[in-house]
């Protein structure tokens, strides 16, 4: 149940239909100010440095990055996680909000679904680059050939990842659009330019809001929507695989799938916390993403930081408790002291101790500090990222295989560029596409109480 009385109204303001319609597509109408041209400079100059990243890997191969015999995953799979986990926010939100009928959603999961595709794109591309040689990426899609005795290993979480990530990407992408007709015709009905007319004609599939179309639209949501819910488990699950299979410390460890998926939406929720409060300040959104929206999430951030803190103990205690000496090596030598100590308990901060601070109520309405904390937590996520890639693969079984592993400026150029492809997209949706969704939010309009 969803009482205003207790809970604060859905859309303050004493909204009409119409307004809602003005204040949602107001953006679109008017030019950007000042501000969205020089963060576009911004993004572009990322990009251009990511380009040329790109260009040594594809030219020089992945020779050109920090890997060494014993570190051959560094930040390409670090940025690969933490990107796929950014992308689990949008469908998670939606996707589980929508099941359990919480209407508080409807002025964040378009935004949320936009991050999700953004941030799937950008993780596809570290796996891609490496392979090391792009021209035979051909081989990891599952195709009849004349091979000979190459087949793919069906076995592999590898193999796994191409197949779940692609159908993440597809569905969630679909779930985004679809879910976008019903603005995109409001917008086609009231522009005034011939060619926006066409363009956004031709994008809501000539969408007129009869009972009929209503009724597709909700079908064709909930349907894809039980699809993606199972694609949200499953996609974090195989890439915790990736690192479960193995033997190395620190790695083989069956509380993975359920750690990462947790993590993945604990940095994913963070990252739609920060969108939120951009979005509410620059347009003054303040009576369609109130208080109560923002309140609701530093609620969901608790729990799951929770769980992620519960998560850490319990790998730290299975080391202890199991008397195995390469895992206590890893996890006391290796991580809470030694060389990663700082990027271990940078982790543990920002993620399980900072989220937190939200049980207190001032600390939730204080949106600066709200806006600094998700922000900590995206960082956190990063370094958990780091701490398990990095600390298992520096110091292994063998002695003689230690080594240090620090990234290039290729490798940290690459990264730059998804960040400015990622930004260049936000703002893009935010000039030409309704930021929140016009026919949800009208849909609680009124609303009183969920049931």
């Amino acid at each position: 149940m969803y009482n205003t009385e207790i809970r604060g109204p859905l859309i303050t303001g004493d909204k009409t239909f119409h307004q809602v319609t003005e204040d949602i597509c107001h953006p679109i109408d008017r030019k950007p100010g000042y501000w969205w041209y020089f963060v576009l400079l911004l993004c572009l100059g990322a990009l251009v440095y990511g380009s040329w990243a790109l260009k040594i890997t594809v030219k020089d191969g992945i020779g050109s990055w920090g890997l060494n015999n014993s570190v051959s995953w560094g930040w390409g799979i670090i940025n690969f996680v933490w990107w796929i986990g950014i992308g689990h926010a949008g469908t998670a939100f939606s996707i589980f909000l929508l099941i359990l009928e919480q209407k508080w959603r409807t002025s964040i999961n378009r935004a949320a679904e936009l991050m999700t595709v953004v941030a799937v794109i950008c993780a596809v591309h570290f796996p891609i680059l490496h392979i090391g040689r792009l021209w035979d990426g051909f081989f990891i899609f599952p195709y009849p050939n004349t091979r000979g005795p190459l087949w793919l290993n069906f076995n592999s979480p590898l193999f796994w990842d191409v197949i779940a990530i692609f159908a993440y990407f597809v569905a969630s992408s679909l779930f985004w659009y679809v879910g976008m007709i019903p603005d995109l015709a409001t917008i086609r009905d009231r522009t005034t330019s011939k060619i926006k007319k066409a363009i956004y004609g031709f994008f809501s599939f000539g969408w007129v809001g009869s009972s009929q179309d209503w009724l597709r639209l909700e079908t064709l949501n909930w349907l894809i929507g039980g699809l993606i819910a199972a694609l949200v488990v499953s996609v974090h699950s195989i890439v915790a695989l990736d690192f479960a299979t193995s033997i190395l410390p620190g790695w083989h460890s069956t509380i993975f799938p359920p750690y990462f998926v947790v993590g993945a939406i604990l940095s994913g929720f963070a990252m739609v916390i920060t969108l939120m409060i951009i979005i509410r300040k620059i347009y003054k959104l303040n009576d369609y993403i109130t208080d109560s929206h923002l309140n609701a999430i530093c609620k969901i951030l608790i729990f799951i930081s929770l769980i992620m803190g519960t998560a850490y103990a319990t790998e730290i205690f299975i080391a202890w408790y199991s008397d195995n000496e390469y895992e206590m090596f890893t996890f006391f030598h290796n991580r809470v002291t030694g060389d990663y100590n700082k990027a271990f308990w940078v982790m543990i901060l920002s993620n399980a101790i900072l989220p937190q601070l939200f049980w207190f109520k001032k600390i939730r309405k204080n949106l600066t500090i709200v806006f600094i904390i998700s922000i900590c937590i995206n960082i956190g996520m990063w370094f958990e990222r780091y701490v398990i890639v990095v600390t298992s693969l520096t110091k292994d079984f063998f002695p003689s295989n230690w080594t240090d592993y620090s990234p290039t400026g290729v490798e940290v150029g690459l990264f730059v560029g998804t960040f400015g492809f990622f930004i260049l997209c936000i703002l893009l949706f935010f000039r030409y596409l309704p930021m929140i969704s016009i026919h949800e939010v009208k849909g609680v309009l009124k609303y009183k109480i969920n049931k």
